[in-house]
């Protein structure tokens, strides 16, 4: 099979060894080394690629959830999408219940943290032209990011370092709702923190 045909084949920009499979298409390893090799293709994953031509079509954040599910951004990715903290962040940083996973590719670095099934809530979807991405809530997102850097919160300083904006933290972030997240994680030092942030913002 050309490229050209494998390309409308398929008709999107990004695909798995598996949408070979299902659509029967008769290609083979080498081609698709071949395709790598004169920048047709590249690969987001071992068995996924996406078409070099249509990157434009496709974001990095629809990526994180294509390459590792389930998973929804969280942490310092959308604490900064929130205007939560000052810093730009342009790694993709997300929650999941399978394991403790980093990826790397053309769209950047993907980091992909454990977590018990039972704390996996709190996320809206996002749907694209092609499928969708999964982002934290601005409540959970910043108690994703506190349960998983507990060891280094002690103490209002440690807080403080964290540059949380107030003025934006009292304007999203929905204490009742926060209250019932925290319920779910059954964690007395995050109970304390959260509550010491919105003491000291």
């Amino acid at each position: 099979m050309k490229y050209q045909e494998f390309k409308n084949a398929l008709n999107k920009p990004y695909f798995t060894n598996l949408d070979i499979l299902l659509k029967k298409l008769n290609v083979y390893n080498y081609q698709l080394s071949l395709w790598q090799k004169r920048g047709y293709l590249a690969r987001l994953k071992k068995g996924m690629y996406f078409f070099v031509e249509k990157r434009a079509e496709i974001s990095a954040q629809e990526i994180s959830f294509l390459i590792y599910q389930p998973s929804y951004l969280s942490m310092e990715t959308m604490l900064s999408y929130y205007g939560l903290i000052p810093e730009m962040v342009h790694a993709q940083t997300c929650v999941t219940t399978k394991t403790t996973r980093k990826f790397s590719n053309d769209f950047g670095v993907f980091t992909f943290r454990h977590i018990k099934s039972e704390l996996f809530f709190g996320y809206n979807p996002i749907e694209t032209k092609f499928g969708k991405y999964l982002i934290a809530q601005p409540e959970k997102a910043l108690l994703d990011y506190f349960y998983f850097n507990l060891g280094k919160l002690n103490n209002q300083t440690d807080l403080e370092e964290l540059r949380i904006n107030g003025s934006e933290l009292k304007r999203i972030i929905d204490r009742k709702k926060i209250e019932q997240y925290l319920e779910e994680f059954k964690i007395e030092k995050l109970t304390k923190i959260v509550h010491k942030l919105f003491e000291i913002c």
